[in-house]
């Protein structure tokens, strides 16, 4: 009659340890990082095929598909846009990485510029810009003076860095 408790107290602690080892396992695989695409942004080579100063809104969607977002002014600019985030356990969501390709249109509606952006540490930087313009549209010399009177800080021009308000 002893044999039989301790047959079911080793079952028990068996059961037990199971148990643990099954806990154990699903607490570390919830740490491991779940990874979402967003978006979409046209291959380089789709990119070299959109001709500046030749091709149309029209040519550009055929060519590279339909773009993620649009300029607020009609046929100024188009957007197409990819993004990587990951989410690790109970953490919110982090954007890791960014892709943006710009299409620029001119007043005639033809490709004006074709301009890459990403996300690096936090910062929007230029990958790579077909042409390179002054990103100042219908502004006169004398607007761009008047435009920057009262804007001039002397510390950020001795120390280069903006001075506290």
């Amino acid at each position: 009659m002893q044999i039989l408790p301790r047959v079911s107290e080793g079952i028990r602690r068996k059961s037990i340890g199971f148990a643990g080892v099954v806990c154990l396992a699903v607490a570390v695989s919830a740490c491991s990082p779940i990874y979402r695409n967003h978006g979409y942004v046209p291959p380089a080579e789709d990119l070299q095929n959109v001709v500046v100063g030749v091709d149309t809104i029209d040519s550009v969607e055929e060519t590279l598909g339909s773009p993620s977002g649009r300029g607020v002014l009609q046929d100024s600019d188009i957007f197409y846009t990819e993004s990587r985030w990951k989410t690790f356990g109970m953490r919110p969501p982090k954007e890791i990485h960014r892709d943006v390709v710009v299409v620029r249109f001119d007043s005639r509606g033809t490709v004006s510029n074709v301009v890459q952006f990403g996300l690096e540490q936090g910062q929007v930087i230029s990958f790579n810009r077909r042409v390179t313009d002054s990103n100042i549209a219908d502004v006169t010399f004398f607007g761009q003076l008047l435009g920057a009177f009262g804007n001039f800080d002397a510390g950020q021009a001795l120390t280069g860095s903006p001075s506290p308000q």
